[in-house]
């Protein structure tokens, strides 16, 4: 067992690299912040100020199922980035990627913020808009397998876990600065004025937070993972063929993993504040609020679970993440209407500590099964496929709370079917903290990487 001494020292004192490691680790995470604040500051934006702005129409169910159509269509569009982005990841190196995604996102969210409106230049506002969304589906598409890669690629042996999970805290910090920032802005402002420009401030400032980031990332090193397989001759020259020749398994596998907790993360990170307005009543500002203390509690659960998979293993605990979510998922949707005070605990639960726990151990899991030669493209394309299915769940939705109202039965079972395709799918999936294919700086290549070099000759 991996006691904290121990821990702390691996990261901290470990031949002079210190510095390296906590740069690495900023930067994977500053990065991972930048594009998911932009990212779910477009879902927070889209059942409040776009159904209405961009998509107005007599009956407001179709608004909003336009709007939401248009939020799916950033999911849609990732696994394109993680292919493109994968591609350049895996030839090139993780750094150059990473700098355009950034790019990529902030750019496309400041320009979100200087649109016109439907009302004042009519269907040029939505297409724009969803034009825009659509960049940014492509940058996020190839941030997060990058973002994940420069963290799991950099650490030390021991620590890959507790690495891996450091950028998976972009998806709550940049939630909680999204959802801050709104909220910040219609408190200080009257909701004509909200509704008129108030909106567009966070989107701005999107360009200050992106300039930042690059700042960042700019000052560290490739990965010792790809530099060595640059060194050695073994980079493929389309990474997507060869990923698809010799681990088409693992991708599919990956698929199948990420969607069962896939629909219920975008529920619990985007959909709730449309449900728990519409369908159970809540002001927008207790729908925020819910959302914000768990995103605040998986800051803290997110460190801890990655640390524990050091010597736990990432599949006992992804396996128990999914199960707790099956058993939970009917009460969660009969309890979440009971009150404000048992709709706080419920999202702080299943998402702050269960969910959060699932996804700490994603990057590093999912990562371990692909050798470093396609290990951008297989690890990102996986996860966004399953990310642009999952993303139309809000259309969905919307159409079953329209037909049944706010059903346990319905909610619950819906997102039952998912999760018990992922536990099947983990329950067979390799122990990753054992059977992995990155290499052991200590102790040579693992038979797995000895494998994946074969396979790259072979291409």
């Amino acid at each position: 067992m991996l006691l904290l001494p121990d821990f702390l020292n691996i990261i901290y004192k470990k031949e002079g690299e210190s510095m390296k490691n906590v740069k690495v680790l900023l930067a994977s995470l500053a990065g991972s912040i930048i594009e998911w604040y932009d990212f779910y500051l477009y879902g927070t934006a889209t059942g409040i100020v776009f159904a209405t702005l961009f998509f107005p129409s007599e009956d407001p169910t179709i608004s909003v199922l336009i709007a939401f159509a248009t939020f799916g269509a950033g999911y849609a569009a990732r696994p394109l980035g993680s292919i493109i982005f994968g591609h350049m990841g895996d030839r090139i190196g993780r750094k150059a990627s990473l700098m355009l995604t950034l790019i990529g996102m902030g750019g496309s969210s400041f320009l979100i913020g200087l649109l016109p409106t439907y009302a004042q230049v009519g269907l040029v506002a939505p297409i724009a808009l969803v034009l825009l969304r659509l960049l940014q589906g492509i940058a996020l598409g190839g941030e997060w397998g990058g973002a994940v890669l420069l963290a799991t690629e950099s650490a030390t042996k021991g620590v890959r876990g507790f690495f891996g999970s450091i950028p998976q805290l972009g998806v709550p910090i940049g939630l909680v600065l999204g959802t801050f920032s709104f909220t910040l802005i219609s408190s200080l402002t009257t909701e004509a004025q909200f509704m008129s420009w108030g909106w567009r401030i966070p989107f701005l400032f999107s360009a200050v937070l992106v300039v930042l980031a690059i700042w960042i990332r700019s000052s560290i090193e490739e990965t010792p993972e790809f530099r060595r397989k640059k060194e050695q001759g073994e980079i493929v020259k389309v990474p997507i063929i060869n990923a698809f020749k010799y681990h088409k398994k693992d991708i599919f596998r990956l698929i199948g993993l990420k969607l069962g907790d896939g629909f219920f993360n975008v529920f619990l990170m985007s959909f709730i504040l449309f449900y728990a307005t519409t369908f159970l009543g809540y002001s927008r500002d207790v729908a925020l609020l819910g959302l914000t203390l768990s995103c605040a509690t998986m800051i803290i659960s997110i460190p801890l679970t990655g640390y524990l998979s050091d010597f736990i293993g990432r599949k006992t605990i992804y396996i128990g993440g999914v199960v707790a979510l099956i058993v939970l998922a009917i009460p969660y949707f009969t309890m979440i209407g009971q009150s404000t005070t048992m709709f706080y605990i419920m999202q702080v639960l299943l998402l702050g500590v269960v969910w959060s726990a699932i996804f700490a151990t994603q990057g590093t899991f999912f990562s371990e099964l692909f050798p470093a030669n396609v290990r951008y493209t297989g690890l990102g394309l996986g996860y966004q496929v399953a990310a642009a299915i999952v993303g139309f769940g809000p259309m969905l939705w919307t159409e079953m709370g329209a037909k049944f109202g706010p059903s346990p039965i319905i909610f619950g079972g819906f997102m039952i079917v998912g999760l018990v395709l992922s536990l099947v799918l983990a329950i067979f999936s390799p122990d990753t903290r054992k059977i992995t294919q990155y290499s052991d700086q200590h102790n040579g290549h693992t038979e797995f990487e000895e494998n994946g070099q074969r396979d790259a000759k072979k291409a």
